[in-house]
């Protein structure tokens, strides 16, 4: 009988090495990665074993996959699972790291970052859209566009600040310190601008205050409703094998 558990991740861009070292223990319990699942991974039961995770983002065509994976191979790290330009690898402890060099980890962050980069950009260019909407408008269109907008708000500050990070970590190993801090403030600029925007379409501050409780609010949810019908949905199909 399988058995398998939900673990949510705490977002690769914020804090790969503590999800990485998380799966290790889990591994040392006897819980080993098999699938990457939404927001974090599926792990299922078997012998405790010492197992080091590492993982790295690149775009494959099919005939590179084969030379790709043989070369982990080779250096020792088994692949475990991939999804979109995200693959996982895990290895013995001792086994050479992935990336041992300033210049390979930039390159492993820049790939990450141009994964993602232009779908952040859609999003946030979509939501100030929707907000020039909200202010260019009135009655009916003006409520359903700015519910529009705060679904749409609450959705892209998370994507937003995971980009920035993906790239402040870049210039980081780069050693481009100021323009990583650069990078570090965007997030809280875009957040200002949406406040701003609010006070200035809201013109009841109560009613202001009530929209941006409510993002706050559904930034925190969002991700702990995932997190709860995921480890629902691992554990009726436990009970179900």
């Amino acid at each position: 009988m399988k058995q398998t558990k939900y673990v949510m991740s705490g977002g690769l861009a914020f804090s790969e090495e503590k999800d990485m070292e998380k799966l290790r223990q889990f591994s040392l319990k006897g819980w080993h990665v098999s699938n990457f699942s939404f927001m974090g991974y599926t792990l299922e039961k078997g012998p405790s074993s010492d197992y080091i995770y590492s993982i790295d983002y690149r775009s494959l065509h099919d005939e590179e996959s084969e030379e790709y994976f043989g070369f982990f191979a080779a250096s020792g790290w088994t692949h475990v699972t991939s999804e979109g330009d995200m693959h996982l690898f895990r290895a013995t402890p001792g086994t050479k790291p992935i990336y041992s060099d300033r210049e390979t980890q930039a390159e492993k962050h820049d790939h990450l970052g141009k994964s993602m980069k232009w779908t952040a950009i859609s999003v946030i260019f979509i939501t100030i859209l929707v907000w020039l909407g909200v202010l260019f408008s009135s009655g009916s269109l003006q409520v359903v566009l700015a519910i529009i907008a705060v679904i749409s708000t609450v959705i892209t500050i998370p994507m937003s600040w995971t980009v920035t990070a993906i790239y402040k970590n870049k210039w980081e190993t780069d050693g481009k310190r100021r323009l990583a801090a650069i990078t570090k403030m965007l997030p809280f600029l875009f957040l200002f601008l949406v406040v701003v925007s609010i006070l200035l379409v809201v013109n009841d501050l109560r009613s202001a205050i009530r929209i941006l409780t409510s993002m706050a609010i559904g930034g925190v949810i969002l991700p702990t409703v995932i997190w709860i019908i995921m480890s629902l949905y691992h554990k009726i199909r436990r009970g179900n094998s």
